[in-house]
């Protein structure tokens, strides 16, 4: 796989997260990129959230509070972005309404319960799973902390390839809805479970194992719950995306922190 252009670099890290990146393409060439870079986002911010949470541990903090410092850190380096999406996802699919109906109720700005229900349940998730993570290691915990977040791009990747059509005609969705081809999906996937891969390996070749079962898991939950919301609403929105990094990092993390 030929390196990304700058423009997508760009366009991933200004899109996704809140690093100052300046986008200087919105076009279908430089969304493409992108989205094929989204992983590389989940690397960086994972790796920003683990030294958040390894910073409290060596000053003498709980496994849970550097669990919580840790799920936030991400929150913040998006501003919610992922967290709102999951939230507007969960009312639409919750509220039993047409399809119309239904992204009419995602586009509004507040949240209703099935939203305040899906938040709480997956935040508490995924401290639950880092707190036990960390509190076996601290090495484990801070890769957990990396694949979660590298994994949750990787649904971004794979829900933004060729063949699931937007929703709306307009919004973050539509720009980059179809524009990853099959073999790019593919491609990044590999890349994602190699690194996943290495990074467990540095604790022994159980975790390695483990690693790649989470990505793949995380994967795997987050393409039933796309097909789901590409039947329901026919098609993926900005929200959806959304969603689908929250599911595949919860995912991600439940199963890093199980012992099989």
């Amino acid at each position: 796989m030929t390196p990304p252009p700058l423009d997508g670099l760009r366009f991933a890290f200004g899109t996704l997260s809140v690093l100052p990146v300046k986008v200087t393409r919105w076009d279908r060439e430089a969304a493409r990129g992108g989205m094929v870079c989204a992983p590389l986002v989940g690397v960086v911010l994972g790796c920003l959230s683990a030294a958040v949470g390894l910073l409290l541990l060596f000053l003498g903090a709980s496994a849970l509070l550097a669990a919580v410092a840790t799920v936030a850190a991400p929150a913040v380096l998006t501003r919610g972005l992922h967290l709102d999406g999951l939230a507007d996802t969960a009312d639409g699919l919750g509220s039993g309404k047409p399809a119309e109906d239904a992204l009419r109720i995602m586009k509004q700005s507040d949240i209703g319960p099935f939203g305040v229900i899906a938040l709480v349940l997956v935040l508490l998730a995924q401290v639950a799973a880092l707190s036990q993570i960390y509190g076996d290691s601290w090495a484990r915990g801070a890769t957990a902390a990396v694949v979660s977040a590298t994994a949750a791009r990787l649904a971004l990747t794979l829900a933004a390839r060729a063949g699931v059509p937007p929703a709306r005609p307009e919004g973050l969705g539509a720009a980059v809805a179809g524009v990853v081809p099959v073999r790019g999906a593919v491609l990044a996937t590999a890349a994602v479970t190699l690194g996943a891969a290495g990074a467990g390996a540095l604790s022994g070749s159980y975790d390695m194992v483990r690693a790649v079962l989470a990505v793949a898991a995380a994967a795997g939950v987050a393409e039933l719950l796309l097909r789901h919301c590409t039947r329901r609403f026919g098609g993926v929105t900005g929200d959806v995306f959304g969603g689908l990094a929250e599911t595949a990092a919860t995912t991600a993390l439940v199963v890093l922190s199980l012992d099989f």
